[in-house]
């Protein structure tokens, strides 16, 4: 069969035009990341929480919203969905990995069950004071404890936020001394590290979902629990416990933290924006962070309860044997800039 030379080359004119035409769309019908940087679509970044709008994560949240969105011209803004209304944080934490939740701040425990080092901020009395994990994490070890979010759960950290050092409530005695905790039925995490911190410091530990707790403290199933102050006062634990002892047995980071996925489809431009309103945040959250703990240890004791501040050098040693068993699966040299940070 004869083929016309004139229908053929026209038709191979219409399909390189037609390639050409093609070219800057990604065949999976997502905007790529060259589209992501030049459209002027407006984008809404759902942020999970486990507290709510007046805590000292909600505030942050708020305050990162407003930066991105002065920062983008409008075109950025947040969704906060307060106390755990995506998810538990070890699902908001997965959803994130795998890119079915944009954004959230949580506790570090359930990162732990992924990277082992972050088990780091599980273990007791590493930090004494505010300064002193501040200058930890916004040193190069806390840049690299992020790159390993990143890497190892596709995870991306924005801001080392805070949830604060924790503290010990219960319903038998004032903890004025290591003595006072003996024989106390104690509520930890689902952590291995906590059980052996809070069996070290006298206890008998007890691993419980979060989820039970309080109704657990109420019915007497168990004595004692431990948590940030804003935690305690946003869960009314003033209710159900009579005491409350100083005990900052454990530094709590929040990061701030958003899906790897969602992440790198942006354009370096919108990135660098999203991480400037992050760092622009992030002081203004821990200055609340710090306002509200010596607000609430005030308003608790209003509330009723009893606030003890122990003498905690005879806690630190009793659990000197807990760090050094955690060292070489955690790290030795992260535990240790951990432990001797200059500040």
């Amino acid at each position: 069969m004869r083929i016309n030379k004139n229908w053929l080359l026209t038709l191979m004119i219409g399909i390189l035009l037609l390639l050409a035409a093609c070219g800057g769309q990604d065949t999976s019908g997502k905007t790529t990341e060259a589209d992501a940087g030049s459209n002027n679509e407006e984008v809404v970044i759902d942020v999970s929480l486990p507290l709510g709008a007046e805590s000292q994560q909600g505030l942050g949240v708020l305050k990162f919203g407003e930066e991105l969105e002065e920062l983008s011209d409008g075109r950025f803004t947040i969704k906060p969905h307060y106390d755990n209304a995506l998810g538990g944080e070890r699902e908001v934490f997965e959803g994130m990995g795998v890119g079915t939740i944009d954004a959230g701040i949580l506790s570090t425990g359930p990162i732990g069950g992924f990277v082992d080092e972050l088990l780091l901020f599980d273990l007791p009395y590493i930090f004494e004071n505010h300064d002193h994990a501040y200058a930890f994490l916004d040193s190069e070890h806390g840049e690299h404890l992020a790159e390993l979010i990143y890497e190892e759960a596709d995870v991306k950290v924005l801001a080392w936020m805070e949830n604060g050092f924790r503290h010990e409530t219960n319903s038998v005695r004032a903890i004025e001394t290591l003595e006072d905790l003996e024989g106390i039925d104690h509520r930890t995490q689902e952590s291995k590290v906590q059980i052996d911190t809070w069996t070290a410091l006298g206890t008998n530990a007890t691993p419980m979902a979060w989820t039970e707790v309080f109704t657990a403290l109420q019915q007497g199933v168990i004595d004692s629990q431990e948590n940030p102050l804003a935690t305690i006062a946003d869960v009314n634990f003033s209710e159900v416990q009579d005491y409350l002892n100083l005990t900052k047995h454990v530094y709590s980071p929040a990061p701030l933290m958003i899906s790897r996925e969602l992440f790198d489809s942006f354009s370096e431009e919108d990135q660098d924006i999203i991480l400037e309103a992050a760092k622009n945040a992030l002081p203004y959250q821990r200055d609340v962070s710090q306002q509200q703990e010596e607000d609430f240890t005030v308003e608790l004791e209003e509330e009723g309860m009893t606030v003890t501040e122990p003498e905690l050098d005879p806690f630190r040693e009793a659990v000197e044997d807990v760090i050094e068993k955690w060292k070489p699966k955690i790290g030795e040299d992260i535990v240790d800039a951990a432990l001797d940070m200059e500040y």
